[in-house]
Formats: structure tokens, sequence, C-alpha cells
């Protein structure tokens, strides 16, 4: 005879408005993600010659081959077959976004962190006008905003107007189209991605933890050292890769504020599709850029899951 199930198994059993909710954001990164990158992985392998079709087939069907042109992938880091392994300049554009990705990223933190701290401080009633103003951005086009950083940083701008008006230079200040101009532009951008998810993190903690450090001896600056920031560690992982991950691929940026020495992937990959026309070479950047960013993530996951595991 058979029981009915606990409230606790009833909560285990598979419903229909559970899997609808896991099915939908599956079914987005399907659509999004999973389908454009078999596309990208797919024109990666395509010998185009001297066609402009990049869905050129890779079986041949009278001779039944698979004619995979691996050179795509190989060229991105040996310019020749005799020549040095990671000296060209695909593996500097690389090297290069991955350090100013890094560079914006912990700028956001030492920026957004004092922002997240002191929103999630203050009280229920002042936080969405708070919040609203860290969302303002949002509701100006991104060019826009890019645009009037270029007004701002230019040497007729208003920063250097402002200086030499208040006497601190004399005459104005190259910082437009150099990694100043780049890396302030980036950081503006890309700023509230690292605040909301601080935030999030740190209005659930419990602030009573911070009373019983300093009851323990402990000084403010030593509370938030041991306290505060490892258990705003989730927030601080999270703002940190939504952040690092779209400004490895930026484009707008170094376009508009970066000089010919910025030369980011993202730009790479756009001369070698439209300017060069040479679509497989610049899916092939694409796969490595997605798997420089991907793999590490996929690794560093795994492993913090078996440890919390354990």
């Amino acid at each position: 005879m058979s029981h009915p199930p606990t409230p606790e198994r009833a909560a285990l059993l598979p419903m229909p408005g559970r899997r609808f909710v896991i099915a939908v954001p599956f079914a987005w990164l399907t659509v999004f993600f999973a389908l454009p990158f078999l596309i990208l992985l797919y024109i990666s392998f395509v010998d185009m010659g001297d066609g402009i079709d990049p869905f050129q087939p890779l079986w041949d069907a009278e001779t039944g081959v698979l004619r995979l042109k691996y050179e795509n992938y190989w060229s991105i880091f040996k310019a020749q077959w005799d020549g040095p392994l990671f000296q060209t300049l695909y593996v500097e554009a690389y090297v290069r976004s991955l350090l100013y990705a890094a560079i914006t990223a912990t700028l956001c933190l030492v920026i957004g962190y004092p922002f997240a701290y002191f929103i999630a401080r203050s009280a229920p009633a002042v936080r969405p006008a708070l919040l609203l103003l860290v969302m303002l951005p949002f509701w100006t086009s991104f060019l826009l905003r890019v645009y009037a950083w270029k007004g701002i940083l230019a040497d007729a701008g208003i920063l250097n107007r402002a200086l030499m008006a208040l006497g601190v230079i004399d005459e104005p200040l190259h910082l437009l189209y150099t990694n100043v101009s780049m890396l302030v532009g980036m950081t503006y951008v890309y700023l509230p991605f690292m605040v909301l998810p601080l935030y999030a993190n740190l209005v659930k903690m419990d602030w009573r933890l911070l009373e019983a450090a300093y009851d323990l001896g402990a000084t403010p600056w030593k509370a938030f050292w041991l306290v505060t920031v490892p258990l705003s560690k989730a927030g601080i992982i999270a703002g940190f890769m939504l952040v690092f991950i779209p400004s490895v691929g930026e484009f707008v940026i170094p376009s508009l504020l970066g000089g010919p020495e910025n030369l980011m992937i993202g730009r790479v990959v756009w001369d070698e599709m439209f300017t060069a026309n040479n679509w497989p070479r610049a899916a092939a950047l694409a796969v490595v850029m997605i798997a420089l960013i991907v793999v590490p993530l996929a690794i560093y996951y795994r492993y913090s899951g078996e440890r919390a595991a354990h």
C-alpha cells in the first residue's frame, strides 16, 4: 500500500511550473549563445579561397573528405610556419585585452565597493533613490555617454579648461586617445555592473557581526577586512566577472577613446571580418576569445563547487 508523499518529498517532485522556469533560461542560452557559437565554430574551419561565401560546405560529397582549415587557428599563434610562436598581432591583442579588462574590473571594484557599501548601510527609504542614481546612466545612449567623455577629455575639453582656469596647469594635458581615456571610459560604463551585485550581496549581510567584532576589540578596518569582505566574496566575484567578460571584447570604447596603440581583440575581429573580409579567421579569433573566458571560469566554478562539497 503506497503512502502519500511527505511535504519534503512533494517539494522535490517535478512540477510543470518548475520545469518551465528551468527551461526558459536553457532555451535562451541555446538560441542566443549555443547556436551562434556553433555557427562561429563552423565558419572558423571554412576555406573561403577566393570566394566571398563564409558558409561553404566542410564536407566534400564527391570525395567524402572533411575539409577543415586549421590554419585559421594556427595563424593566430604563429605568423609563419617557421616563425616564432605567440609573437603575432593577435596574441598581442589578446594579452592587451585581458590586461585592460583586468584593470577595468579592478578599478570598478575599488570605486564601486564604497558605493555599494554606502547604499547597503543607508536607510531603507533612501535605497531606491540611490539605486536609481546608479542605474540612471543606462537611460542614456551608450554612444552618447562615450562621446561625452571625448568632450571632457579633449585638449580643449571641459577638464583641461577647468584645470587651466584654476591655474593647476599651464597648457592642456593630452588625455584623449590614450590608455587613460580608454580606461576612464570603460570604468565609467561598466561601474554599475560592479555596484549592483555588490549591493545585492551586502544588503543581506547581518550587521550584528560587525558589532560583535567591535565588542571583541577589532578596529573598524580590521572588522571590515575580516568580516565584511569575506561575507561579500560572492558579490565581488560576480561583479568582477560581469565587468571583466564584456571588457575583454569591448570594441566601441577603444575605437572612440583609445589610441592606435590600444588595439584590442574586438577591433581586430572587426577588421578581419569587415575590412579584410576574412570571416573564418575572425570567427576563429572569436572562438579563441570565448575559450579564454569560459574555460577558466568553468575550472574555477568546478574547483569551488568541489571545495564547498567537502
